[in-house]
This record gives C-alpha cells, sequence and structure tokens, in this order.
C-alpha cells in the first residue's frame, strides 16, 4: 500500500471519529433536547442549486452520471445505485467504485439493456452469473469512474467511467480496503434452482481494484467472507480484520480475520459478535424483543465467537451464530472505521425502529496482520437511538466530511433528507431529494473535500455537490 493511499485511509477514519465526537452526548430518548440543539448549518434549504436537490445557498449540484448513459466500455450505466468509495487517483483526479443494487425484476436499467451489442462485446468469463439457459446474466456489480473535481466545467467533469464488476446480485454497500481496493456485497442469497433463472449461487464479497483505467475483473467471490445477506464492510487498518454487517431484521455482527490482511481469498475464520455473560443478546430494543432494553451510552463487554460451514446452502449463518450465543441486530447497514472503533448502523434498531448507531472498540493490544487477537473481545455501545424520523429517519449510509462532521444517507418513508452532523452534536440539512422520495446512497468526499458524490438510487444518478464547505455555520 503506497504512502498516500495509507495517510488517505487514517485520515478519513480519524476524521469519522470526530464527527461522532458530541453525538454521544445529544442523541439519545430525549428528542427535545435533540431538536433544541439543531443548528442550521449551512442555511435552509433552496431550490436554486440543481432541480433534483434542494441545496443550501451557494452549492450546485450536477449529475455526472445516470442510469441508461453509455459509457466508455460501450455498456449502460445500470440503474439502483447504491454505496460507493473513493480514493485518489493521479493528477489529482478522484477514482469512485458505485455499487448497483440490481436484481431479478427490478424496472431498472441493466448493463446490457441496450440490444445484444453489449453482451457480445464482453468476455463472457468476466460475467459472474451468466443466467441459466433462456435467463439473461444477473444485471448487478460495480461501475467505477473517474472524475476531474477541477474540470473546464463546473463543478468538474467525467473523465472515464466502465463498469468493472458485473454479473452479481443486490450489490448494496460494501467498504474501502487500505490497499486502494472496493469490497462489494452481495445483499441476496439467490441461487440454482430458483424460479429467478440463476446459474449460480449469490451472497458473497467481491473485491474490487479503483484504477483509472478500470476493466471487468474476474468475479471470484470471497467464500472465507461467509454467504449471507452483506450489506457493508470496514477493514481495520491495524489487523486488516474486515467488520460485517447483515441486512436482516434479526441478523448479527460479524468480522473475518484473514489468515494474510492483504488476500482475503487465502482464507480466515469467521466469526460472530455476543456480549460477555449475556449469551443471545437481543440489542434491537423492540418493545416486544426477547431481552429488555438498554439506554443509550451503555457500555457491553464482549467476545467473538467462531462460526463453521461458512459457505451456508440454507443462510444459516445468523441462526448457527444466535444459537451458540452471539447478538442480534436489526437490520445492520452502513458501517465505517474510524479512530480506532468501528460504527455502524441499524435500520430498523430502536424503541420506534427508526434506527441505531452502534460503536464497537476492538480489543487491545493488536498485533497488525497476525490475527492474534482473534479470542479477545472489544466494548460496545448504542451510540445513537433518536426514536424520532424528524431527527434521523433510518440511517444508512454513513460518510464523514473531511473537516469532521458526520454525513448521514437517509432512507425514510417520505421526504429524504442528506443529513450532517457537527462533532458537537448539532444536526443540520444538506439536500433533500426533490425528484422523488427514493432514498440517498452512498456519500463520499472526494479526497481534496471539494466534492460530495452521492445517488439518488432510482431511478440512478450520481450527483456531485460543491459549495462552501469551509463556511459551515457553528
Amino acid at each position: 500500500m503506497s504512502t498516500l493511499s495509507r495517510r488517505h485511509f487514517i485520515q478519513r477514519s480519524i476524521a469519522l471519529s470526530a464527527g461522532f465526537a458530541g453525538l454521544r452526548r445529544v442523541m439519545a430518548d430525549e428528542v427535545p433536547v435533540l431538536n433544541q440543539l439543531a443548528r442550521p448549518g449551512y442555511g435552509p434549504l433552496t431550490d436554486e442549486g440543481s432541480q433534483y436537490v434542494s441545496l443550501p445557498a451557494g452549492f450546485r449540484a450536477r449529475v455526472c452520471s445516470y442510469a441508461g448513459q453509455r459509457m466508455n466500455d460501450g455498456l449502460l450505466v445500470p440503474g439502483k445505485h447504491d454505496g460507493m468509495g473513493v480514493v485518489p487517483g493521479p493528477d489529482g483526479l478522484t477514482i469512485l467504485v458505485r455499487n448497483h443494487e440490481i436484481s431479478p425484476g427490478h424496472d431498472t436499467v441493466g448493463p446490457f439493456d441496450a440490444g445484444g451489442d453489449g453482451l457480445a462485446s464482453i468476455d463472457r468469463t468476466r460475467i459472474f452469473d451468466p443466467g441459466r439457459e433462456g435467463f439473461a446474466p444477473s444485471r448487478g456489480g460495480t461501475t467505477t469512474l473517474v472524475y476531474d473535481t477541477k474540470g473546464g466545467r463546473e463543478p468538474g467533469e467525467l473523465v472515464h467511467h466502465a463498469m468493472s464488476l458485473v454479473g452479481t446480485e443486490h450489490n448494496c454497500a460494501g467498504g474501502m480496503t487500505p490497499r486502494d481496493t472496493w469490497i462489494s456485497c452481495e445483499e441476496s442469497v439467490v441461487g440454482p434452482g430458483d424460479e429467478l433463472g440463476r446459474a449460480r449461487t449469490h451472497g458473497w464479497c467481491f473485491e474490487v481494484p479503483a484504477t483509472v483505467e478500470p476493466t471487468l475483473i474476474e468475479p471470484v467471490p470471497i467464500k472465507p467472507m461467509g454467504r449471507l445477506n452483506h450489506e457493508a464492510v470496514a477493514v481495520d487498518p491495524r489487523t486488516g480484520i474486515v467488520y460485517m454487517t447483515e441486512d436482516r431484521n434479526d441478523g448479527i455482527l460479524l468480522r473475518y480475520i484473514p489468515v494474510k490482511p492483504d488476500r482475503l481469498l487465502e482464507g480466515g475464520r469467521l466469526q460472530a459478535l455476543a456480549i460477555v455473560d449475556q449469551p443471545s443478546r437481543d440489542l434491537r430494543n423492540w418493545p416486544d424483543a426477547e431481552s429488555p432494553a438498554i439506554p443509550t451510552g451503555t457500555v457491553l463487554a464482549t467476545r467473538w465467537i467462531d462460526l463453521d460451514e461458512v459457505e451456508s446452502p440454507d443462510d444459516s449463518l445468523r441462526y448457527q451464530g444466535f444459537d451458540r450465543g452471539s447478538a442480534r441486530f436489526a437490520r445492520g447497514e452502513g458501517m465505517w472505521f474510524g479512530n480506532q472503533v468501528v460504527y455502524f448502523a441499524c435500520t430498523t434498531g430502536g424503541r420506534n425502529q427508526r434506527g441505531q448507531i452502534w460503536k464497537y472498540t476492538p480489543a487491545e493490544p493488536h498485533v497488525e496482520g497476525t490475527g492474534k487477537d482473534a479470542e479477545a473481545g472489544g466494548r460496545l455501545e448504542l451510540f445513537v437511538e433518536p426514536n424520532d424520523a424528524t431527527v434521523i429517519e433510518h440511517a444508512d449510509n454513513l460518510t464523514v466530511a473531511p473537516w469532521g462532521d458526520l454525513v448521514v444517507c437517509e432512507d425514510g418513508y417520505e421526504d429524504q433528507f442528506l443529513l450532517g452532523v457537527t462533532p458537537e452534536g448539532s444536526i443540520y440539512r444538506i439536500a433533500r431529494n426533490m425528484l422523488n422520495q427514493s432514498e440517498f446512497a452512498g456519500a463520499v468526499f472526494s479526497p481534496d473535500g471539494s466534492t460530495l458524490f452521492v445517488n439518488i438510487q432510482n431511478p440512478g444518478m450520481t450527483l456531485a455537490i460543491t459549495g462552501p464547505w469551509d463556511r459551515r455555520r457553528s
């Protein structure tokens, strides 16, 4: 890993921790306190900077990529834009890797939907699942975008984009690694023999390099990381341990300890998080949950439980883990590593099922790359549980601004907002979806801090938002 890559990864990790510093104090069950501490951020939203999203005065949004657009490789930009990762490219360029959460039956464009020319133009061995005879290939995967934030047209310009992974299913989120690769996660466990026409088993993670000349990778599933409804990952750069969320209402939290941190395919240990002296603890805080609710700020000692038969043909890893004593979570989604801790969102957790944000602090000492802390447990804290949709409704993807503010993508029921949270815990609105009620997804900043990239999932577009980011009101 280059010095630039490591510095970029660590800087973003530290910034996330700063963005969360004040949340713990204010985001509890005391909703009036939350509303009282709300600040304008960049001011009220207006309709002046974009026809698609409301933004504060002085901000602009450009659609830099949209579903159905012809890419440099001749394929079409698929729809259902979701999680994204970013790394710095040469000469100040930004490299984005973007997921497409497409499954059979979704009414959205796919990469081959312009007729047979696109499908005929690529190496069919690079399609993970070509489909059974008489069925089309799987249409999910990733695209890679190369963007110049200082291009000739404000607020920048798209230089190149192409398909980088294809033939997968329901690629929801994922996460960046310290070696400038993106782990794309399949939130699907479809497989051969079902009515969808799939020829291969799904439910895997795939590693995609972030390069300025993207091409279709050889689609090799990282089977030791388990087969499940994968959502997001976060990599601890000190150890190479990969933490993972599972998007199920009865999901578990997992981690993968690779034998070789830079070679995930070569095997490792898959484990589930458990609470010390509280086996099979239900942490959803639902009124009818199997365990009593815990208040925000509670810190729990943890341990890790090894899982067997990780390729799980019957999609039972969460049941295996819970039966062995692992904790239960409500729809684990967005995840991020920052300042030696892992933050993750549970979209339907909490008393009113409006969402939770948890913080996991790994155990010490860490022995980088050896996995010697495989038996050790860290600390788990319920960090955020607003229980009020007017504050944050169903936090999903998370990222952090270079100056420390947290940026949260909502996946709610009505108006969809992109929200900011200051280190002091003040909450403000960055954008509102004016186009429809589709969720925001994949928010991430360019390495130079000038541009916030975010997706409107349906019909599928990536926005590049610029403006006076350094003028946030306190």
